[in-house]
């Protein structure tokens, strides 16, 4: 996998309707591949989630292409409501984990608001036939009637994909579920929420242990929510959480151990009234290495080495365009977006979306960077796409698009790239673009 520099990038596919009108039960909230790459989750507001399977020709061609077709929908979540707290809780999908496989069945973690569920995703391709009790059409026969024993044969069927939920995890949060995440154990998970973060085994949906609980007594003295939480790839015992206060803290479940503080200290200079709401983190992640980790607040991605918390060791800024345009956004709640970032396979380069259906990548080796789009005028086969850029002042060039003309209601918040190859997942309103490396 090369550097994300060197890279050109050019367009795989689209997944989604083409209308205008878009029902929020459509949209997409949130992106995951497996372990392996093969296969690709989304969840919507709707409450579904949508599984691509890796078509497998275009992995064994040469070049090798990344298409993806749909593989199985299953309905996740219902709304529901809380009669004791009078309140309408979303079917809405907002974080999908996978296990990693352990026999030919796949398992995933999907969550709304309060329930966390387990769901098994195995395929059938035989049916049993000879029944001695049930006749060729199912009806049950007359048990007085039958006069020899059958054995009954598996036969071949057209292949069919099942989604069947295993565990129930539900009643452990008072406030909205933000983050799951699985341990390396592969037998634990956490889910934070506003406040709390809990401690889930896989096989136990009735109990789960609180390991972060930042509730003040007076809730008047709320100074800070939790807004992302998230196992260390390799060590069982380490966790990470950000806050809307713009702090990480890496955390060690063991006894007695120590929790690392992670803060920049801001610059005086940009002190402004936005200044707690644009620090907020929106999303943390390790790097696969477990070496380092990134954060994302509004207006840039921060890359931290687990070893250094006075400072990140790589500041990339998203957007500073719309730093002298924070007093618009905030009228318009843009201001509160949650943008995520996600890792190459390699550590080597990071992807984060912006607005105007842009997004974000960062070299961390030619510490080169390219904003891409998007968008439907571009989707054509193997199209490659063009670096677009922001202008904020003076003259507009003729590639370039002014700050002013950005539309503020397409943006990309959820992003996903393959764990092994220079494949990316781009959830764009309604839409799941798919991209991939030119070579």
């Amino acid at each position: 996998m090369a550097g994300n520099g060197d890279i050109q990038w050019c367009f795989s596919q689209v997944k989604g309707t083409l209308d205008d009108d878009v029902s929020e039960a459509d949209i997409i909230s949130c992106v995951e591949f497996n372990h392996d790459g093969d296969l690709l989750a989304t969840g919507d507001k709707g409450g579904r989630v949508v599984i691509f399977q890796r078509d497998p020709s275009s992995k064994n061609c040469h070049p090798r292409r990344g298409e993806y077709n749909v593989y199985s929908t299953f309905q996740s979540h219902e709304p529901e409501f809380d009669y004791l707290k009078s309140l309408e809780i979303e079917e809405k999908i907002n974080k999908i984990r996978w296990l990693k496989r352990k026999n030919p069945a796949h398992f995933l973690l999907s969550t709304n608001d309060k329930t966390i569920k387990l769901w098994k995703v195995s395929e059938r391709d035989k049916r049993a036939e000879g029944y001695n009790l049930r006749d060729e059409s199912g009806q049950i026969r007359d048990p007085t009637s039958l006069t020899t024993l059958r054995v009954p044969v598996l036969k071949p069927m057209e292949l069919m994909v099942e989604a069947s939920p295993r565990r129930i995890f539900a009643n452990a949060h008072t406030y909205h579920i933000n983050s799951i995440s699985i341990n390396s154990d592969q037998e634990t998970y956490l889910s934070a929420d506003d406040l709390r973060i809990n401690l889930w085994h896989m096989e136990v949906t009735d109990q789960s242990f609180n390991i972060v609980d930042i509730k003040p007594t007076n809730m008047e003295e709320l100074t800070e929510v939790i807004t992302a939480a998230e196992f260390h790839p390799h060590d069982c015992n380490v966790f990470v959480y950000s806050s809307s206060k713009g702090t990480i803290r890496l955390c060690d479940m063991r006894q007695a151990a120590l929790c690392d503080m992670f803060e920049e200290p801001e610059d005086p200079t940009n002190r402004s009234f936005f200044s707690e709401i644009i620090s907020s983190i929106s999303d943390v992640k390790f790097s696969n290495s477990g070496r380092y980790m990134i954060s994302r607040d509004y207006l840039s991605v921060k890359v931290w080495d687990l070893h250094m918390e006075t400072k990140p060791i790589e500041t990339y800024p998203v957007h500073e365009y719309l730093r002298s345009k924070l007093c618009s956004l905030y009228e318009n709640d843009c201001i509160f977006d949650k943008f995520e970032c996600c890792w190459s396979g390699n550590d080597s380069a990071i992807m984060t979306g912006s607005y105007n259906n842009f997004f974000r990548m960062f070299d961390r080796t030619s510490k080169r960077d390219v904003t891409l789009e998007a968008s439907r005028e571009t989707a054509k086969p193997r199209y490659l796409l063009k670096p677009r850029k922001v202008c904020t002042a003076g003259k507009r060039k003729k590639d370039e698009i002014s700050v002013d003309c950005l539309d503020f209601n397409k943006k990309i918040l959820h992003t996903a790239w393959h764990p092994h190859e220079n494949i990316i997942a781009v959830a764009a309103t309604n839409n799941l673009y798919i991209f991939q490396d030119k070579f």
